[in-house]
C-alpha cells in the first residue's frame, strides 16, 4: 500500500530530531505503524538515523519480515518495533535507544521515576526487561528474532517506556511527535534524577517524585494545541530538516 509522503517525511524529522538531540547516535532507531495498514509497520534500513532520508523507509510485517523484494539490509532490532505494534493497538510509534543517562537505571535496584513535568508521559512504573531472565545469558543483549521482542513487549506491558538492562530503552506513542517527545525528555528525567539523588546521598534530603495526579492529571501537549507542535518545529528547524514540516495546526 502506498504512504502518504508526509508520513515518509515525519519518520525522517523524528530520526534526525533523536540524532541532534543526542538520544540515538550511530545506532538507535525510530518507526511507525502503517497508516493504512496496521499489521505493518515504517522504519529504515540499517543506516544511521542522523542520516536518515524518505528514500531509506522499508516496510516491514509485525514479525519483522521485509515486504517486498527489498534487499537492503534492515536493522537487526526491527524485533522491537514489531512485537510493540502487535501487542498493542494503541501504539503507532516506537523508539529505541542506548541515551546513557537511562543505563543505570536498568543495571541498579534503583526506580526511574518522572520528576520533571516534560517526562511525565513515561508514567508511574517504568518496568525493567532483562533478556538473560529468558532466553539466558549467552546472548549479545540484541532483540533479534520475534521471541526476544515479545518477551519485552509482554514486560513493557501498558507502560510507555521499558527500560533494557544493560542495553537501553524502548519507548512507545500514539504518534511520532509523542514517541519522540518522550524519548527527549527520558534522558534529561534521568540526568535531574540522578542530580537529586547524588544531593540525598550527600546529607541533603530526600528527593520529591511527581505525585500520580501530577503525572496522571490533564496535559497542555494534546495534538491540537500550538504548544504541542511548538517544541516539534523548533527540534527539525534545530535538526535542519525544518523544510519537511508539514502544516501545523
Amino acid at each position: 500500500m502506498s504512504v502518504p509522503e508526509q508520513t515518509l517525511r515525519d519518520l525522517v524529522i523524528g530520526n534526525r530530531i533523536l540524532a541532534h538531540q543526542n538520544v540515538v547516535d550511530g545506532y538507535g532507531h525510530i518507526s511507525v505503524r502503517h497508516p493504512s495498514n496496521p499489521e505493518h509497520f515504517l522504519l529504515s534500513r540499517s543506516r544511521a538515523p542522523e542520516l536518515v532520508v524518505e528514500a531509506d523507509i522499508m516496510e516491514f510485517t509485525l514479525d519483522g519480515k521485509v515486504v517486498g523484494d527489498d534487499r537492503r539490509p534492515p536493522y537487526l532490532e526491527r524485533f522491537i518495533h514489531g512485537a510493540l505494534y502487535e501487542a498493542r493497538p494503541d501504539v503507532n510509534s516506537v523508539v529505541h535507544s542506548h541515551a546513557e543517562e537511562t543505563l543505570a537505571f536498568g543495571i541498579a535496584n534503583v526506580p526511574m521515576k518522572p520528576v520533571i513535568h516534560l517526562a511525565r508521559s513515561m508514567g508511574r512504573h517504568v518496568p525493567v526487561w532483562d533478556i538473560s531472565e529468558k532466553f539466558g545469558d549467552n546472548t549479545d543483549l540484541l532483540v533479534t528474532n520475534a521471541d526476544h521482542g515479545r518477551d519485552l513487549a509482554q514486560r513493557m506491558g501498558q507502560a510507555s517506556v521499558a527500560l533494557m538492562r544493560g542495553h537501553g530503552f524502548a519507548a512507545v506513542g500514539a504518534s511520532i511527535v509523542d514517541a519522540v517527545r518522550l524519548s527527549v525528555y527520558l534522558p534529561v528525567n534521568a540526568r535531574v534524577l540522578t542530580t537529586a539523588m547524588g544531593f540525598g546521598a550527600m546529607g541533603f534530603g530526600s528527593f520529591k517524585a511527581l505525585p500520580p495526579g501530577e503525572i496522571e492529571g490533564r496535559s497542555g501537549f494534546d495534538p491540537g494545541s500550538s504548544s504541542y507542535w511548538r517544541a516539534w518545529e523548533y527540534w527539525a528547524r534545530r535538526a535542519g530538516v525544518g523544510e519537511r514540516l508539514g502544516e501545523m495546526p
